[in-house]
């Protein structure tokens, strides 16, 4: 292996400790093991020249882990029971987050989306399954940050980082009314 050779060409050379070390923090946050020293360099290094930005270097990362992480939750199955969002609503997030005002989302609809999101993963769970929300690469970090305190086991997974290989059945959708 030579892992080590890898991480002293990156660190510090392209990329700085500190950055190295969010990335890995905010993996951990979000329950992403790190093990895969390799993967998780090779990532940043690949992208390093175009962005020091912390988030959009572990959005990467995360999608080169994303086989492991599926399977992770997801040990030995072919499909992927996942709780989705209803178009309308994605298109609501969509807006707020390319107009760069995330707070812009209504009160009562952050209510909405918590409360639908607690009751889709309490249900997903009930029947042996983890509670995973997926939505489109954009919507990742803002939504797993927003219900990551009211519901702690919810995993929020983009579209980019499940295999071809996986089949997807919603068992949920969040924001049908």
């Amino acid at each position: 292996k030579d892992s080590p050779k890898l991480v002293e060409d990156t660190v510090p050379k392209v990329v700085p400790v500190g950055i190295l070390q969010k990335v890995l923090q905010n993996l951990l946050d979000e329950s992403v093991p790190v093990r895969d020293t390799r993967s998780i360099v090779e990532a940043i290094a690949e992208h390093a020249s175009r962005t020091q930005d912390p988030a959009e270097l572990t959005a990467v990362v995360r999608v080169a882990l994303g086989r492991s992480i599926v399977q992770s939750l997801f040990p030995g199955s072919q499909e992927m029971s996942v709780i989705a969002l209803d178009p309308s609503l994605e298109r609501i997030l969509m807006q707020a987050v390319g107009s760069g005002d995330a707070a812009a989302i209504e009160p009562s609809l952050a209510d909405t989306i918590q409360a639908q999101a607690k009751s889709s993963a309490d249900e997903q769970e009930a029947v042996g399954l983890p509670a995973v929300l997926l939505v489109p690469a954009q919507l990742r970090l803002l939504l797993s940050r927003f219900l990551r305190r009211s519901v702690p086991s919810l995993r929020v997974l983009s579209h980019a980082e499940v295999p071809d290989s996986k089949g997807i059945r919603v068992t949920a959708v969040l924001g049908a009314r």
